[in-house]
């Protein structure tokens, strides 16, 4: 059986759930999306006893991205994002963090190719490129836990907004009806907000499919 678990903490003014992902044997830990607020959040899971040892974005929208600097700082951790985020994540316009104020601009120490199986110090994932919500929108998937984090692609009951820029609802609902909707009925979704949900539940109730 799998030593990870997966924790969860809300954070930022429209609520963006952020995941931290652990091994309860070396409490080594992955962040995904640490929202507006990295130190904070990084004295929290220093508090548990957890050693942040990268964070991972879903896509670069600002309410996902703002806590990264800190973060990354404080747990002297490597950024990586999805491959096709790369133009967003550098415009501050793309990412809307002007938008609320800011201009932020990043690059990732490695971008993350679709389909690619990822292990980051005993934390592994694999990488599911799902364009919709954004051009580089991107889910991550935890075959042996059953678990998929979502980011703003999948919701319960709905799907990610699309009206911002390099989004497509065309393009969502393939991503979703081919990349997501044929994994296993029992796959538990964690995403960017809300409730998690199942992927049986979405093929069922979500008005979307």
């Amino acid at each position: 059986m799998s030593g990870l678990k997966i924790g969860r903490t809300v954070l930022g003014m429209v609520s963006t759930n952020c995941y931290f992902v652990y091994d309860e044997k070396t409490m080594n830990t992955v962040v995904f999306d640490p929202g507006d607020d990295g130190g904070r959040l990084y004295d929290r899971l220093a508090e548990k006893g957890m050693h942040v040892c990268a964070i991972v974005l879903t896509h670069g929208h600002f309410d996902h991205i703002m806590g990264v600097e800190e973060l990354k700082e404080k747990a002297g951790c490597k950024l990586y994002a999805p491959e096709a985020e790369k133009e967003l994540l550098l415009d501050e316009r793309l990412n809307e963090t002007v938008s609320v104020g800011e201009k932020i601009r990043m690059r990732a120490d490695v971008y993350l190719k679709d389909g690619e199986d990822v292990d980051i110090d005993g934390i592994r994932f694999r990488v599911l490129h799902t364009p919709g919500h954004t051009a580089g929108s991107t889910c991550y998937y935890f075959e042996d836990e059953g678990m998929l984090i979502a980011g703003d692609t999948l919701f319960e009951g709905s799907v990610g907004r699309t009206d911002l820029p390099t989004g497509n609802m065309g393009e969502l609902i393939q991503s979703i009806r081919r990349r997501l909707l044929t994994l296993p009925d029992e796959t538990r979704v964690y995403p960017g907000h809300g409730n998690d949900t199942t992927i049986g539940n979405e093929k069922i109730y979500n008005p979307f499919f």
